[in-house]
């Protein structure tokens, strides 16, 4: 172990401000609209891509896993939260087997966390369509190269599958993956922190009830 790692590690400026307040009582009793509040002005102060999130999910088994993708759309009134994959990818696996998962984001500039957990299901195919042929040319030919997870061989291999989907998405514009689905998280928890340079953080933690929702406040 590199002895001096721990040392370098805590001299790294963590939650160096400015950061904006957050004040609990002024928060919106739904957590999807306080999302869709918050996300709002992270894309108003330039957050880098503050859309994306990692998604958590573990198999039968109950062993966990974490990957870095893009929400694709927000429910705030009923805080639902939708992402895509392919069915038969890593995650896929994991959400057919044990459909539940959670989503957190993190915007160092604002020293914001959100965290979304809840059940998942997929969406029909019409919509996975819609998303599909909603993206970019070179993103379309990305998801037909190859089987995402699977082993791959070497660049070889990567570049011949990429010639291989290029021709098929310029013979069919409309060709979409046989695997490719949109998934909606609805979440039954939600926590939001706001960090702070002196660590008095603020921690705001939501929980559904029926058709409501129960918050309060969490130790840092």
């Amino acid at each position: 172990m590199d002895e001096e790692l721990p040392a370098r590690l805590r001299a790294v400026p963590v939650l160096a401000g400015p950061l904006p307040r957050f004040d609990p009582d002024g928060a919106d009793p739904s957590p999807g609209r306080q999302f869709a509040r918050w996300l709002d002005e992270a894309l108003d102060e330039g957050v880098p891509e503050p859309h994306v999130m990692t998604l958590s999910t573990a198999d039968r088994d109950g062993r966990p896993s974490a990957r870095v993708l893009m929400l694709r759309g927000l429910g705030a009134d009923a805080c639902t939260f939708v992402f895509a994959s392919d069915a038969t990818s890593h995650k896929g696996h994991d959400l057919a087997a044990n459909p539940h998962a959670a989503l957190s984001w993190y915007w160092p500039r604002q020293g914001r966390q959100i965290r979304a957990a809840g059940p998942v299901e997929a969406l029909d195919a019409g919509i996975a369509r819609g998303d599909f042929l909603g993206r970019r040319e070179a993103s379309r030919i990305a998801g037909f190269t190859g089987r995402m997870s699977a082993p791959l061989a070497g660049p070889g291999a990567y570049d011949e599958e990429r010639r291989r989907a290029a021709d098929l998405v310029a013979a069919d514009p409309q060709a979409v993956p046989a695997g490719h689905t949109v998934y909606r998280l609805r979440a039954d928890e939600m926590e939001f922190f706001q960090g702070d340079p002196d660590s008095f953080h603020v921690r705001l933690h939501y929980a559904r009830q029926g058709d409501d929702w129960k918050r309060g406040l969490l130790w840092p």
